[in-house]
């Protein structure tokens, strides 16, 4: 039996559900001569942000075990270089594209999508989405919110809910708001994105991790602490994965620690519907593909028909 991979997101239908993380595979062009984009389902933008940001001092990179730490500090080259720069390369791509959106506040949020929104116009109603360039926007709250004495967006289920709300007031494409695991409950996160309007959830972001340069007595990231994933955090992630998707009726996509369709695998079974490889594209940038190929080979010897078949199967 063939299997059909196609993931619907909101009004959007993807090819299959394995994309490519925001900040791991820059705006697409970084890497095309290496990775055939096209044959992924999605590809989640670099964070955008309403100024340019030049990021974190360095050192704002350390490999851990089973992982890596990051420290960039969202460095991007802001709105207006995005819609210049970067937009007309993402409207040459047959993958769906979700441009990350990133903020100290609520208005920043806003402005960001507004801006997008006037750039690329309305949806098309027939489905046409090749030149436009923005299939749908990733939100990213796990960003300090200086309005509320820095405290991350995504630890506030009430904000995330206004939010939501204000964002889905302004476009008509999917929205995709990407949790963080740092909350005490991330079930209740998810329910509020979903309250908001939101069209799925992605889950999850970096775990907060330092680590100590034992010879010269201080952090080995410049900033002290940064964002740790990688297989380290897999195991983390699909239990998030799990326990939104029982809380929720939107989909869920999973990332975190995706090396091999195994790993994968696991996210799918634990009731994701589409996954995100990122970490592992720095060791292999045809990581994303195998998975894909393996997900595929798998379902078949299964004898599954569509992706929302594999949570099924799960026994618990």
């Amino acid at each position: 039996m063939k299997a059909d991979l196609r993931v619907r997101i909101g009004n959007l239908e993807l090819a299959n559900p394995v994309g490519l993380a925001s900040g791991t595979f820059g705006y697409g062009s970084e890497y095309e001569e290496l990775v055939d984009l096209d044959a992924v389902g999605a590809l989640y933008t670099k964070a955008v942000t309403l100024a340019p940001r030049f990021g974190n001092q360095v050192p704002r990179i350390v490999e851990t075990p089973s992982g890596m730490l990051n420290s960039i500090g969202l460095a991007n080259p802001g709105i207006e270089a995005f819609l210049r720069d970067k937009l007309p390369g993402l409207r040459a791509r047959r993958c769906a594209v979700f441009v990350n959106v990133a903020g100290s506040t609520e208005e920043e949020y806003l402005e960001v999508v507004e801006r997008i929104e006037t750039a690329v116009g309305e949806p098309s109603s027939a489905g046409e989405r090749v030149g436009v360039g923005v299939d749908g926007y990733e939100i990213n709250l796990s960003c300090p919110n200086v309005s509320h004495g820095g405290l991350a967006f995504g630890t506030d289920s009430a904000l995330i809910e206004r939010l939501t709300r204000a964002l889905r007031d302004r476009t008509k494409r999917p929205i995709v708001v990407k949790l963080t695991p740092n909350v005490t409950d991330i079930a209740e996160i998810a329910k509020a994105a979903e309250a908001g309007g939101a069209d799925a959830v992605s889950c999850i972001n970096t775990l907060v991790g330092m680590v100590v340069d034992v010879a010269k007595k201080r952090p080995a990231l410049a900033a002290g602490t940064g964002g740790l994933s990688g297989p380290a955090i897999r195991p983390v992630g699909v239990a998030c994965c799990y326990k939104a998707s029982r809380a929720v009726r939107i989909p869920v996509i999973g990332l975190g620690g995706i090396m091999r369709a195994d790993d994968a695998l696991q996210y799918l079974l634990a009731g994701a519907r589409a996954v995100q490889v990122g970490t592992g594209t720095f060791v292999d940038p045809r990581c994303a593909l195998k998975a894909l190929e393996g997900i595929r080979t798998w379902m078949e010897a299964q004898g599954l028909e569509k992706i929302e078949d594999i949570a099924a199967l799960l026994e618990i």
